[in-house]
């Protein structure tokens, strides 16, 4: 105990107290240098942040080492403060590399802002969803289809862009297709990575559209090495049906004026005791448009889809 007291004494006591204070300042350099700490400590998150961090503060130690070099002449003090400039400059190009490594097009840039930055998925990871499709935007032109009845075989998943796809079954019309939902989810949904399937509705280019698409093998190999990726895109995918079944909800109309609500099937069915059954029509099966073995979760018991 007493060799760990007067160790801590001659720690604290050792140096001797100020009993005075240096009048004149220290030199612009000293001040640039806290001016540059305080206000590099103020960066934010993320690979642009990081860049803010680290360029301020390597030079507020630049600044104290030329300050240690000039004004006080302490070996020491210009030696850490330059390994420390050192290290920020090299972590400052680190960052750039990364940055600049996946930076990407517009309409990829436009992409991951509205719809993936939401969701809190980094730059890398997109980086890596970008890439399975290999980095390209496809063009649709007016009046061109990108799937036909019947004929069009379920190989890839497709993202709109821009424009607006017509959905037609039969030659009727069903809904529209906006940028930032998938052209096919129902017909990815409908399948299992080893089933095939063709399409049973018809997909026209409204406008002319530009979307992005992902080879149906490629991207389950990519969910194999990403279960974080899969997860992300059945939860995008989930969501996107639930949109287009809303979409048809809105075209839906029953006996008397009601509107029929997809999401309380059960009441419906209370409400109107009276109502004849109504014979469905092929509307029903607009979400079913890959194998009619399975069916989107919510169609089952949600009764006859019908025309306004």
């Amino acid at each position: 105990m007493g060799e760990n007291a007067s160790f801590w004494e001659s720690l604290i006591y050792a140096h001797p107290t100020c009993t005075t204070w240096k009048q004149e300042a220290e030199g612009s350099i000293y001040h640039l240098a806290s001016i540059f700490f305080v206000v590099g400590f103020m960066g934010g998150s993320g690979f642009f942040g990081l860049l803010y961090v680290f360029s301020l503060l390597g030079l507020g130690f630049l600044c104290s080492s030329v300050w240690a070099w000039l004004d006080v002449c302490a070996a020491d003090i210009f030696s850490w403060n330059f390994v420390l400039f050192t290290i920020c400059f090299v972590q400052f190009v680190y960052v750039t590399y990364q940055v600049r490594s996946v930076a990407f097009d517009r309409e990829f840039q436009e992409l991951y802002s509205a719809l993936f930055q939401p969701l809190g998925i980094s730059l890398t990871v997109y980086r890596k969803i970008v890439l399975c499709c290999d980095a390209e935007v496809i063009t649709l032109e007016k009046e061109h289809c990108y799937a036909m009845q019947g004929k069009t075989p379920i190989d890839k998943l497709s993202l709109l862009v821009s424009g607006r796809i017509r959905v037609t079954v039969d030659g009727e019309f069903l809904h529209y297709i906006f940028p930032l939902q998938f052209l096919d989810s129902p017909e990815w949904d409908s399948l299992r990575p080893t089933e095939e399937g063709i399409f049973q509705v018809t997909l026209t280019a409204d406008t002319d559209c530009r979307y992005v698409a992902w080879r149906r093998k490629k991207l389950y190999l990519l969910f194999a090495k990403h279960r974080f990726i899969s997860r992300l895109f059945s939860i995008l995918i989930g969501s996107d049906i639930a949109e287009k079944l809303y979409a048809l909800n809105d075209r839906v109309h029953v006996g008397q004026g009601f509107r029929y609500d997809i999401r309380l099937p059960n009441f419906y069915h209370v409400a109107l005791p009276e109502t004849p059954p109504v014979q469905p029509s092929h509307h029903s099966h607009h979400l079913q448009r890959g194998s009619p073995r399975r069916k989107p979760a919510g169609v089952t018991n949600c009764g006859p889809f019908l025309a306004p």
